[in-house]
């Protein structure tokens, strides 16, 4: 697979859901704990950005995690996302779920990943997209590479990518350039 943009852009149309991963995705990966054990994230503004338009351009944003963060749940809060899910062991059965729950096909539900965990939920799903910095194999696999890595930018790219594919850029930097 790779990077056909055309044809990533054309199964990004489609998209009515998109899916994140958290570590190595909306983060860089690196996991840091306080000397009380407390996880600390780092998110990109950037990328928060992406998914408050993706949002407004009609696109229901989820994160679905294997971990748990407190820190997770504070910056989906700040982004407006109620589609949190941590502690997931299979993303693609919560994919599926989802898709259920709101009438829709798996065609219509992308997921972005960066690791071979991620593998499964990015097969069934409708568009895939992964970050620079993702496995090897995780590369190999999806419809589309972000250019930048996890928690530098990569959402952002494929939040535009999706907006712009589906014909919704013009409205979404309306705001910005009047």
């Amino acid at each position: 697979m790779g990077n056909n943009v055309t044809a990533a852009a054309d199964k990004a149309t489609r998209l009515v859901l998109m899916g994140f991963d958290v570590d190595g995705v909306l983060t860089d990966g690196t996991l840091y704990f306080s000397s009380q054990g407390d996880e600390i994230k780092a998110f990109s503004s950037l990328d928060g950005h992406g998914l408050k338009m993706l949002q407004r351009s009609g696109i229901e944003v989820a994160v679905i995690s294997g971990r748990s963060s407190r820190a997770l749940e504070l910056r989906a809060k700040n982004l407006g996302i109620t589609e949190l899910h941590m502690g997931v062991d299979d993303k693609r059965a919560l994919l599926i779920q989802l898709a259920a729950k709101r009438g829709i096909e798996l065609t219509q539900a992308g997921y972005m990943g960066d690791d071979v965990v991620d593998l499964p939920i990015l097969r069934a799903c409708g568009f895939s997209a992964a970050v620079a910095d993702a496995h090897d194999e995780v590369r190999a696999r999806v419809d589309y590479v972000a250019s930048k890595g996890g928690g530098r930018g990569a959402v952002r790219e494929v939040c535009d990518l999706i907006i712009r594919a589906q014909g919704k850029w013009d409205a979404a930097m309306a705001e910005y350039l009047a």
